[in-house]
């Protein structure tokens, strides 16, 4: 690192990115809707599908929850970067998967009524792995177990937080799907393209109104987000080989653990780590590059077709090319 970024660096928890409590409700209320749209398209038959093939859905927590964050030590060993920002690394690699990893796996053919169950067992199985992984994976790195002796983060508070975010909206979806699944039906593709597009929008206005303030810093973040990414769409793919999946299941594999939650880490990040600028910075970057990693490595898969006897039937989804 040059010693123009470590200058950089040293003063990265100063640059101004917080939010204000309405844009930060804002978030709250759309990953509550994203995550009601999700659960409208779940059914017993994707929890169902967790116990009759518990090798599948064992690979991808196994790799969300322990791999990635074990490799994620290591690139913080190589990296050395600002504590805040490595603070940041560590929550975001310990979020479910992203929310959507879905319609990211449609555009890229693959199985789209597998990304569904994996992610409602990911998001779920969120509501105590990620606060108890980022406690556990925090810990054994000295800058960011400082960090969290200092905040004194208490890590039933974060899993309140979660099980509002995410566990009561989706309970709440579920239960729609049940009752109600003419209107779940009429429901649900609204509800991912709107959600997507107002976070989307919410984000780039929140990031664009400080772009002067940010720029100088996004340096001391990049490497890490960018490496950090990658690794996760490879080591997914890998993933995905392991559990002898047929390919368009390795391509929903590969998006699901490549993908993080993104929307959940920034509005938690936001509230617990709300001055440690780097934290919320590297989230903020994360959440943008995942989604420009996600969607061209969709394309890249869309031009090569699967073969007939490969292509996935799946019962639900988003249909739109």
């Amino acid at each position: 690192m040059s010693l123009d970024l470590i200058v950089l660096a040293g003063d990265i928890d100063d640059v101004p990115v917080d939010l204000s409590q309405g844009m930060q409700w804002a978030f709250r209320l759309l990953i509550a809707v994203f995550l009601f749209g999700i659960a409208l398209d779940s059914r017993p038959d994707d929890f169902r599908a967790a116990l009759r093939r518990p090798g599948v859905f064992g690979v991808l927590l196994t790799t969300q929850y322990v791999v990635m964050p074990a490799l994620t030590l290591g690139l913080l060993v190589l990296l050395d970067p600002h504590p805040s920002v490595a603070l940041g690394m560590i929550f975001v690699i310990c979020c479910p998967s992203g929310s959507v990893s879905n319609l990211i796996t449609h555009r890229a053919r693959g199985d789209v009524a597998l990304s569904v169950s994996l992610t409602a067992v990911s998001n779920l199985t969120a509501l105590v792995a990620t606060p108890a992984a980022f406690a556990f994976w925090g810990s054994l790195y000295p800058d960011t177990d400082r960090l969290l002796t200092e905040i004194q983060l208490d890590a039933g508070d974060m899993a309140i937080e979660i099980v509002i975010l995410l566990g009561i909206p989706f309970a709440l979806g579920v239960l729609v799907a049940q009752r109600l699944p003419a209107l779940a039906a009429r429901l649900r593709r609204p509800l991912e393209i709107a959600t997507l597009l107002f976070l989307v929008t919410l984000a780039a206005g929140a990031l664009g109104s400080r772009i002067a303030d940010v720029l100088p810093f996004l340096g001391a973040v990049a490497a890490g987000v960018v490496l950090q990414n990658a690794l996760s769409f490879i080591v997914g793919y890998g993933a995905g080989r392991t559990s002898r999946l047929p390919d368009p299941g390795v391509r929903t594999m590969t998006i699901e653990i490549g993908m993080r939650n993104t929307g959940l880490a920034l509005v938690l990040v936001l509230a617990y780590f709300d001055e440690l600028g780097g934290a919320i910075l590297l989230v903020a970057m994360w959440a943008a590059w995942d989604v420009i990693v996600g969607l061209s490595v969709a394309a890249w898969w869309r031009r090569r077709p699967l073969a007939p006897s490969e292509t996935p039937l799946a019962r639900r989804g988003p249909t739109a090319s």
